[in-house]
């Protein structure tokens, strides 16, 4: 068996695949029924996250499980097997862990270090062992991803500052301090991104904090609950109906938006009133604006594909804390690597173990009648020789069988011992 994972992520697929594949919470139940009924699928994680859908897993003929997983992309998203396939990065065996362990790190991610993906990492760990996909191998694998990730945002400086995508939209927004200082905001969307970019604006600093801030969504009175919880600024914050959008945007100068939605929220009417430079910047995954609305006279659209390099630019100084996790992602990936083959040597040698001792204590037993005249201590003595003259002859070959565990050589005895003793 091996572990693969097929994934599209923001480096190689545009836009448009990623929004078509991405799988939300409502459809993660169906997508992992489907990859369990696959026949050459042993076990199966599904990751979505913000321009990233990844499907891990345990499979036993390579091409057949690939094109399984394929072809339940394609039904869940509606695109070509072939347009999936010219996209898709493959990866399989140890570059899964290294892959896996560096997404849960932040070190994946368009905001390096940003620490919403371990949550991400961990629910959809959680859903595929609710769901029965995710078995003894690729818990292994993201237990000791989750640990990695901890390990790297305790032991660096990666995760401080700007640790979402909510903040860095913000830290874009802001420019080189002047884009937001006494700017009317307009934030659409009531749920966590929308109340992390709340928090963002009331974290800056007065000299360049906003005049007001308006949350706008469909239910008014969870827009009411995130103003009161999105932290006290120096700004005026107030809600909106979604009703009362276009009268908003007509009065903004910077908007932000932060929907989970799988059809536009903001259509290119909405618009219409609006007249003077306006920054909008649209966190949806699909997009949460049509993109016609770049061509509206004095506004400017930054979606996710042009968001991460304005993102990349504004957090460049976290390049040389990304080096010391790595470092550490480098480490922990050996250390699993190490682990897991001990794990597959370890059950041929329990077994090997038990066979020799069962032959131990079997020919004591047959050779007891001869040995009558022995005493209790006597015989004793003769158990403990026995033992120990087998634990000896066994030394060797289960450091052997513990250091090759995972290699071709490894497989090869394996392979012997199990055919020598009938294991």
């Amino acid at each position: 068996m091996s572990v693969v994972v097929i994934g599209l992520e923001h480096t190689q697929a545009p836009l448009p695949l990623l929004e078509a594949t991405t799988v939300t919470e409502a459809d993660l139940h169906k997508a992992l029924r489907a990859l369990g009924h696959c026949h050459n699928i042993e076990e199966a994680v599904v990751l979505s996250t913000c321009l990233r859908t990844e499907v891990y897993a345990v499979v036993d003929r390579f091409h057949d499980a690939v094109a399984e997983v394929y072809d339940v992309l394609s039904d869940h998203s509606g695109v070509s097997v072939e347009e999936l396939s010219l996209h898709a990065t493959i990866r399989f065996d140890d570059d899964v862990a290294s892959h896996l362990f560096s997404v849960a790190a932040g070190l994946e991610s368009v905001v390096t270090g940003e620490t919403e993906v371990a949550g991400q990492v961990r629910r959809a760990f959680e859903r595929a062992r609710e769901e029965g996909t995710c078995g003894p191998v690729l818990s292994a694998l993201f237990r000791h991803a989750l640990q990695t990730g901890k390990r790297v945002r305790s032991e660096t400086g990666i995760s401080k500052g700007t640790t979402s995508f909510a903040y860095a939209a913000v830290t874009v927004a802001r420019g080189d301090g002047d884009g937001l200082r006494g700017a009317r905001v307009v934030v659409i969307g009531a749920g966590e991104m929308g109340l992390g970019i709340c928090r963002a604006l009331s974290e800056l600093p007065a000299a360049d904090a906003p005049q007001r801030v308006v949350v706008v969504n469909r239910s008014l009175k969870r827009a009411k609950d995130l103003v009161r919880d999105g932290g006290i600024g120096s700004f005026e914050l107030r809600a909106a109906p979604i009703d009362h959008v276009s009268g908003e945007l007509a009065h903004a100068d910077v908007v932000l938006t932060a929907v989970a939605a799988e059809s536009h929220v903001l259509a290119r009417s909405d618009f219409d009133a609006v007249t003077g430079p306006l920054l909008v910047i649209d966190l949806g995954l699909p997009r949460n604006v049509d993109p016609s609305v770049g061509t509206v006279g004095g506004v400017t659209l930054l979606d996710m594909d042009t968001l991460s390099e304005s993102v990349a630019r504004a957090l460049d100084d976290r390049q040389e804390e990304a080096v010391a996790a790595r470092h550490i992602v480098a480490t922990e990936v050996e250390r699993f690597r190490t682990a897991s083959r001990q794990r597959g040597a370890a059950p041929v040698i329990a077994s090997l173990r038990s066979r020799l001792e069962s032959l131990r204590v079997a020919e004591l037993e047959r050779h007891r009648a001869q040995l009558a005249d022995l005493n209790e201590e006597e015989w004793d003595q003769v158990d403990q020789t026995t033992r120990a003259a087998l634990a000896k002859m066994l030394h060797e070959p289960t450091i052997l069988l513990k250091e090759t565990a995972g290699t071709p050589r490894g497989e090869r005895l394996v392979e012997a011992l199990r055919i020598l003793f009938d294991l």
